[in-house]
């Protein structure tokens, strides 16, 4: 994939970057071409080979109709669940390298379900809130919207998910009192019979 000045771009992890200049550096003796990428977040400065663009997974920011696509997507009620501390904690952090949205909304959706029941750790809770930030900040940039206001239709498409998840999911089972048995009815008449015995 190549990329011209002007260009917004995504660089997983880091968010929405402009190219700002392409040229070719010599360093230990190899030359090659590099983006110069300005990060809009922090206002920092990035270079990305061109030949590693695949690689570091570099790609242009999504479009109207994909923005509709990602809400949908955030909002069908579909929860990734790992009861697994590590498992799911490396699951999301290939997610959020790979620069897909639609995975990093998936570590949104299960990060804000999970948080909803317990504590999150340190490392978990700065996931989420760089899932969040990352998805606000491209969305926000593609429909020329606030921040605030992007916030707000991700926080009501969060909670439809819910909504829908709880919706979808099977009905607790009704649970059966136990009786405690009865004995039964000849116990009851021998009983009777020897009563009668120890009577006579």
């Amino acid at each position: 994939m190549t990329f011209e000045v002007g260009d917004k771009v995504i660089y997983p992890n880091h968010g929405l970057g402009v190219v700002e200049r392409i040229e070719d550096k010599t360093i230990l003796g190899t030359t090659c071409g590099f983006y110069h990428l300005r990060i809009v977040a922090n206002d920092t400065t990035v270079l990305v080979p061109l030949a590693n663009v695949d690689g570091v997974g570099l790609r242009r920011a999504i479009g109207d109709d994909e923005v509709e696509r990602l809400f949908g997507l955030l909002g069908d009620g579909k929860i990734d669940s790992h009861q697994n501390w590590k498992g799911r904690f490396k699951d999301n952090s290939d997610k959020m390298r790979s620069g897909s949205i639609y995975e990093v909304a998936d570590v949104l959706k299960s990060l804000t379900f999970l948080a909803k029941s317990k504590s999150l750790s340190f490392r978990e809770k700065r996931m989420l809130d760089r899932a969040k930030f990352l998805i606000i900040s491209e969305v926000s940039e593609v429909m020329r919207e606030t921040a605030v206001a992007i916030e707000g239709r991700v926080d009501r498409a969060l909670e439809r998910c819910f909504t829908t998840k709880a919706r979808m999911a099977p009905p607790p089972r009704a649970k059966v009192a136990k009786v405690a048995p009865r004995p039964p009815v000849t116990s009851v008449a021998a009983a009777a019979t020897r009563r009668a015995a120890r009577a006579s």
